[in-house]
Order: C-alpha cells, then sequence, then structure tokens
C-alpha cells in the first residue's frame, strides 16, 4: 500500500491534521490502535480544554466547532491565581486583551467527537483502527512501515500524532526532554452552591495544587494535583465523602460541592522532542510538544502545529513541490518551536516556583504575585497570549 501522507494517532490532532488535509486530494491514510467504535462515540476522560479564539477560529474552518454540543461548550470569561491562604488574587481580564472573554472550555470527548464526525462527513481518509506501529524503514524516496499485522505501508511523509509517550517519535531516533513532576492529577466535574461567575481559578495551596475551570450552570471541573498516594486516596473515597474533602481543600468557597461524574487520574510529565522533524517525518500535538497543564495551553499548541504544518504542506502541494523536503520540514520546525518553547519553559518554571512550599518562597510568590497585579502592561500580554494562542 502507497500512500502520500500517514497519520500516526487519531487523537485530536490527528484528527484535525487528517481534516486539515482532507480536500488537498492526497493520499492520506490514518493510523489508530483504537476500535472505529470507540473512535465515533469517545468516553468522557474528564479533561477539559481551554481554547483560545485562534484555536476557535481553526476549528471552524474545519468543520468542527458547529458540530459540539452546546451543553459542551462553556465561556471563560476571566482568570484569577491565588496563593496559599490569601485572599489576594492575581486577575487576569479578558478586557486587557480587547475582548469580553478569554475563549472557551470544552469537553475533550466532544473535541475529538466532533473531528470524527467533520472527517467522515468529508471523506477521503483511509482509516486503518486497531493497528498499531511496529516498524519505521526511513530511505530516500520515502518512509516504510510496518504494522503490527504485517502490512507494510510506503508513504512520502510520515505524521506523528500519537502522545507525548510517542512510540513513533522512538522509532524515527527523536529523544525527548522528559519532566516527570512527581505530582499526579485528578479530574472531576462537580456541581456546586457557589456561582463561578465563568472564571477559571488557579490555587496554588501549600501542598497541593486545584483548579477551577468553569462549565455551564453552578458546575465546573475541578482539578487537584498532589503525590500519588495522596490521590489515590482521594479517588478511594465515596462520592459524599469526596465532595466534603473537596469543600475543605477549596476553603469552602464553592459552597456545598456534588461529584457527579467518574474521577480520572493522569501523571504529570512534560515533554518537548529534541527536534521536530526528522527524514520525511513530523511531529505535531503533545508527540512535540506536553505541556504542563497549569496554563491550559497544551492543545491550543497541538492546533498551532496542524495550522502551520499543513499550510506549508497544502502550498507545496498546490506548487507541485516535495511534501516532504527538508526546506518545508525544517521551515514547520522553526516556526512550532518558536511558537512553544518559551512559554514550555516559562510554564515549567512556574510551576517549580508555585509548587514550592518553603518559606521564603511562599512570600517571593505572594509578593510576585502582588506585584504583577499592579502591572497593566504584563496582565496585557498574558491576557492577549491566552486569548490568540499559538
Amino acid at each position: 500500500m502507497n500512500c502520500d501522507i500517514a497519520i500516526i494517532g487519531a487523537g485530536p490532532s490527528g484528527l484535525c491534521m487528517a481534516r486539515a488535509l482532507v480536500e488537498t486530494g492526497l493520499n492520506i491514510v490514518l493510523i489508530e490502535r483504537q476500535s472505529e467504535a470507540s473512535l465515533a462515540d469517545p468516553a468522557f476522560d474528564g479533561r477539559e480544554i481551554a481554547l483560545t479564539h485562534t484555536s476557535q477560529a481553526l476549528l471552524e474552518r474545519l468543520d468542527i466547532w458547529s458540530r459540539l454540543p452546546a451543553e459542551d461548550v462553556a465561556l471563560l470569561r476571566d482568570a484569577k491565581v491565588m496563593n496559599g491562604p490569601s485572599p489576594f488574587a492575581l486577575q487576569i481580564l479578558a478586557r486587557h486583551a480587547g475582548s469580553d472573554h478569554l475563549g472557551h472550555l470544552v469537553a475533550n470527548r466532544a473535541i475529538r467527537q466532533a473531528a470524527w464526525q467533520s472527517l467522515q462527513a468529508a471523506g477521503g481518509v483511509h482509516l486503518l483502527c486497531e493497528a498499531r506501529l511496529r516498524q519505521v524503514h526511513q530511505h530516500s524516496g520515502g518512509v516504510e512501515l510496518v504494522l503490527n499485522d504485517g502490512t507494510r505501508l510506503e508513504t512520502a511523509l510520515l505524521i506523528a500524532a500519537d502522545s507525548r509517550f510517542s512510540e513513533t517519535r522512538r522509532m524515527l531516533g527523536i529523544g525527548a526532554q522528559m519532566k516527570d513532576f512527581g505530582k499526579s492529577m485528578l479530574v472531576c466535574r462537580m456541581n456546586h452552591d457557589a456561582d463561578h461567575e465563568q472564571i477559571a481559578w488557579e490555587w496554588f495551596g501549600y501542598g497541593q495544587t486545584l483548579a477551577l475551570l468553569p462549565l455551564n450552570g453552578r458546575q465546573s471541573s475541578v482539578v487537584v494535583t498532589l503525590p500519588p498516594r495522596e490521590i489515590e486516596q482521594l479517588q478511594q473515597l465515596a462520592p459524599q465523602a469526596f465532595a466534603r474533602e473537596m469543600e475543605s481543600r477549596f476553603d469552602h468557597r464553592l459552597g456545598s460541592m456534588e461529584l457527579i461524574s467518574e474521577r480520572h487520574v493522569y501523571p504529570l510529565v512534560g515533554a518537548y522532542a529534541r527536534r521536530l522533524t526528522a527524514h520525511r517525518s513530523a511531529l505535531i500535538g503533545d508527540a512535540a510538544v506536553g505541556m504542563h497543564p497549569v496554563t491550559a495551553h497544551g492543545f491550543n499548541f497541538g492546533l498551532g502545529s496542524v495550522q502551520k504544518l499543513s499550510r506549508l504542506l497544502i502550498d507545496a502541494h498546490q506548487r507541485n513541490r516535495d511534501i516532504g523536503s527538508i526546506a518545508l520540514l525544517g521551515r514547520y520546525e522553526r516556526q512550532q518551536r518558536l511558537a512553544t518553547w518559551p512559554l514550555y519553559q516559562a510554564t515549567n518554571l512556574l510551576v517549580e516556583c508555585y509548587t514550592n512550599d518553603h518559606l521564603p518562597m511562599r512570600l517571593l510568590r505572594g509578593a510576585a504575585l502582588r506585584a504583577a497585579q499592579q502591572l497593566v502592561p504584563l496582565k496585557r500580554g498574558i491576557a492577549r497570549h491566552l486569548t490568540a494562542g499559538s
């Protein structure tokens, strides 16, 4: 079997990349471990994605945004950052970026399902489900892929979109800067008495990090970051006991709380590929950059990689040029590194600073938040970055 482009991984980034290229006439093969039924009806995984205005615009162009159920899309008006027991909070206001909202919060499950529906409606992509990449052989004219069932596939360009723990990346001989934060993240949906006013919270408590992502009504996605053993204990609590524990951890600022979903746990590990391209190969999504969720920016980076690479590929195809050329892939790598490397490093630094509970650091970060609150140009820059994305 021969194709122009083989995409490994039908997660949100892989699906969006396939959808961005489907109307070019290129022969595209999408390879995924899951079944087709799982892609068509993905399970709720607890994750809510903060989408910027730029990301929304791309999803609109890909005929994905209009397919999102209204109940799975919530307005993200503003954000605030809190430190320990202090009542003070750094306010990140959308108006600082000339907007009335920072973006939207959308269930990861909804994005995956809408992207799948859009791709199915467009047609033109050959899907290989329940298939796993076993070997990669690069040669002068292209890349040969060997799947777990022995199928051999020859492609002019290989695109890896198979998570921050990408096996494809390893097969290509590309290392990654992995950052294990030594913590786990528990996510779930909860109802609460207090109105969140569509404001996201990031609360760096002592010994824990809490986040509240406002959904529709008096409902939020609650995110708790703790050492794995403590997260395991939280996960094992009965629903009512868990709700009482969350009320206490949120210092009763949300009033009475009620668990309304399953609890999901994820290890906190960041990843940044040492190269974003190889011979006739490119990394997108989390396979290229896997962010710590504190900035809620990870999938926006993924969509940024889709937008940058697809534009270059479409332009090359229209000009009848090689879609796997060194020059094209080099341009993609430079563009994506420029868009992601500074924030990736800054995010890791922020996390190190705000999860260090030694007294000098507690005092320093409290002073830093108060100073930042007075620096309107800084807050304006943060707000613009959150609304524009990558």
